[in-house]
């Protein structure tokens, strides 16, 4: 007797864990292999590209770090950086250091969720509780400097909106001492787990070559070897003073997607330090008209935030309001390749690779 063989459509999510809460991906299974995937991205419907163009230059910042509420500093910096070169803004010394700092704390605590997401996705809860233990350090700080943990609004058109205090200073040292500690915990919980590698090493390879094709950014691109990291290879702010590294994968697989991220922390660890023992005296802001009207005209900047390249590209129409603002967002054009590189995976492994491209929402849905 023949047996039907007939391929199953299965909807993973929004409800999964691991789809982070508004995303949803139909799969097309043959057995538990996927043949075919459609992700389905677009559940938050916040239309902040378009929200912009009905608000002041200023009153932009705000929507920002509700893009990668993750790392919102690092949010703030990528637009007030492009509105900065549109009017051709130079930042005070100061400003920029205080930028670095800031920024760094932020791509650590993206990073936290992101390995210990990724070790909760497959099982091990544990870890998950170490890096949120640790990130609470990072939103203290924060809260101190900018009055809020989750979305700072901290970056100013031309500087930052206050000033370090001693304490914060003293407090980000002593984070600075205990985080090599803490890391530890992390590769003993986690990157040594027997079951995670199991789960992650070999799973979802990603060429060099493929992966620039794909346009990958940020470690999803960097676990692939390849040296792409906007800090150095088109630096910006105060960057090129700072000695540090940009750690490589080999395999391009969800085990080095993940451990980039372990890596990454150690290199921002020692640019914070660095920028708090040369931090410079002097003014936090440019001079900078309340009412701010770029010349009419266009700029693009961008910096590295914690998931790849974020670009902003500014239009000004003379007035007071952007006429137009599109963001390049890393975890949009990185989840545009997810069915690629999940077709022919088990579905089990499918939570693995969308745990370790490190997305968030709140930037593909913008």
């Amino acid at each position: 007797m023949d047996l039907r063989q007939e391929e199953l459509t299965l909807n993973l999510g929004p409800q999964h864990p691991s789809t982070h809460g508004v995303f949803r991906v139909l799969l097309t299974l043959d057995g538990e292999t996927v043949v075919k995937a459609d992700p389905v991205p677009g559940y938050l419907h916040r239309g902040i590209e378009k929200l912009t163009e009905s608000r002041t230059y200023a009153q932009v910042i705000p929507y920002t770090d509700r893009l990668d509420y993750l790392a919102g500093a690092l949010m703030n910096w990528g637009y007030v950086n492009a509105v900065e070169k549109l009017m051709e803004i130079e930042v005070p010394i100061r400003a920029e250091y205080i930028r670095v700092i800031v920024g760094e704390l932020s791509r650590i605590a993206s990073h936290q969720v992101a390995v210990g997401a990724m070790a909760s996705d497959l099982g091990g809860l544990t870890a998950f509780i170490y890096t949120f233990r640790d990130r609470e350090y990072i939103l203290d700080l924060i809260e101190m400097i900018s009055g809020s943990r989750l979305t700072p609004s901290y970056m100013r058109i031309g500087g930052v909106a206050r000033d370090m205090s001693d304490e914060f200073i003293r407090k980000t040292r002593a984070f600075l001492d205990m985080m090599p500690r803490a890391i530890d915990e992390y590769n003993n919980f986690v990157t040594g787990n027997e079951i995670f590698q199991a789960r992650s090493k070999n799973i979802s390879k990603v060429s060099a070559e493929k992966a620039i094709d794909m346009s990958l950014s940020g470690p999803v691109l960097r676990a692939s070897g390849v040296y792409h990291d906007v800090r150095k290879v088109r630096p910006y702010s105060i960057y090129p003073q700072f000695d540090f590294e940009v750690p490589l994968g080999k395999n391009g697989d969800c085990f080095d997607r993940y451990y980039l991220h372990i890596l990454e922390m150690t290199e921002s660890l020692k640019i914070i330090r660095q920028a708090l023992d040369s931090l410079p005296e002097g003014p936090i802001i440019a001079k900078v008209p309340k009412n701010i009207k770029p010349p009419a005209g266009e700029a693009y900047a961008e910096i590295e935030s914690s998931k790849g390249i974020l670009g902003v590209y500014v239009v000004s129409d003379g007035s007071n309001r952007p006429y137009r603002i599109h963001f390049r967002r890393p975890s949009f054009i990185n989840l545009g390749h997810f069915a690629v590189m999940i077709k022919g995976w088990k579905v089990a492994d499918v939570i693995a690779v969308l745990a370790s491209l490190d997305i968030v929402l709140g930037e593909v849905d913008c």
